[in-house]
């Protein structure tokens, strides 16, 4: 059985992590930022767990949102398992932090909380199709590049563990994509979302936020979204628009589609806190100044 673990991140339904019970003890999927650790507690002792009693850690991606507290369980004697690409960035997580703190200058603190190491000896790397084998459950690795390039999707059975490839959904509310700086890549998302297709799970977990079982047209509903912020990024590109108003318009675009979904003020905070609009512009100004530049001439 997979536990949701609301972590409460300045609102409810922002961030999740999630227990998979087995024979070989409680395994969790995603830890949230450190600022939340004391969150996550509280949900493996409402289910009656201590953390040390969670041997395995598996992480999507090592941004800061489902990786940050990873250190916090090693700590207490888990193994960390992720992508290859990203394994680096826990034993020595000050490139990540620098590189967020540019971001997020002052709110660093509150919003991620501490930066500490994971030992090199406590890290796992997984490869694509690799399979993971703790008592009766095995956990099939799926590179999932697209949001990052050090993204894995894990399947247990028919549930996919999708991590930000598979985007945010809160709720009622629509899937958005989150692209935020600096590796988001459309082509191999969407190669990403087609090898999803083919394991065809039956029910997807998100990290932000919940499970959902209506696979298909998520999935599809998700590749639309991104195929038309990205082509909005790249009309106001071609335009010569300056940032400030890029992000001002486009945090009206997507505040609208939520509204016409509709959904209240509450329900919008919530999308904002998951999927920060502006940040999804730098993101996707990136990808279009990096990857297709001749497309992008104003």
């Amino acid at each position: 059985m997979i536990h949701i673990l609301d972590l409460q991140d300045r609102a409810p339904r922002v961030i999740a992590a999630f227990l998979l019970e087995t024979r070989e003890g409680p395994v969790l999927f995603e830890t949230g930022p450190e600022s939340r650790f004391s969150a996550l507690l509280d949900g493996l002792n409402g289910l009656g767990y201590a953390a040390s009693d969670v041997r395995h850690v598996f992480v999507t991606h090592i941004h800061l949102d489902h990786a940050g507290a990873a250190w916090r369980m090693a700590e207490r004697g888990a193994t960390i398992y992720v992508h290859p690409k990203g394994a680096p960035h826990l034993v020595d997580p000050s490139r990540l932090w620098a590189s967020a703190a540019r971001i997020y200058g002052e709110q660093m603190e509150a919003l991620w909380g501490q930066m500490g190491s994971v030992p090199e000896g406590q890290v796992r790397l997984l490869q694509d199709g690799e399979v993971v084998r703790l008592g009766e459950v095995e956990v099939r690795v799926v590179e999932t590049p697209g949001h990052a390039d050090h993204h894995h999707a894990y399947l247990v059975g028919e549930v996919l563990i999708g991590g930000d490839v598979t985007g945010v959904r809160i709720g009622r509310g629509p899937v958005l994509p989150p692209c935020p700086p600096p590796e988001i890549h459309i082509e191999r998302w969407l190669e990403s979302l087609a090898k999803i297709r083919t394991l065809a799970p039956k029910k997807l977990y998100l990290t932000h936020f919940g499970e959902f079982e209506d696979v298909e047209a998520h999935l599809e509903a998700l590749e639309a979204r991104l195929l038309d912020w990205a082509d909005w990024i790249k009309e106001r590109l071609r335009a010569g628009q300056a940032r400030a108003q890029m992000v001002a318009e486009f945090e009206a675009y997507v505040a609208a589609g939520l509204k016409a979904a509709g959904l209240g003020p509450s329900e919008l905070v919530e999308y904002e806190y998951a999927d920060p609009a502006w940040m999804s512009v730098d993101g996707l100004v990136r990808y279009w100044n990096k990857h297709r530049p001749e497309e992008v001439m104003a």
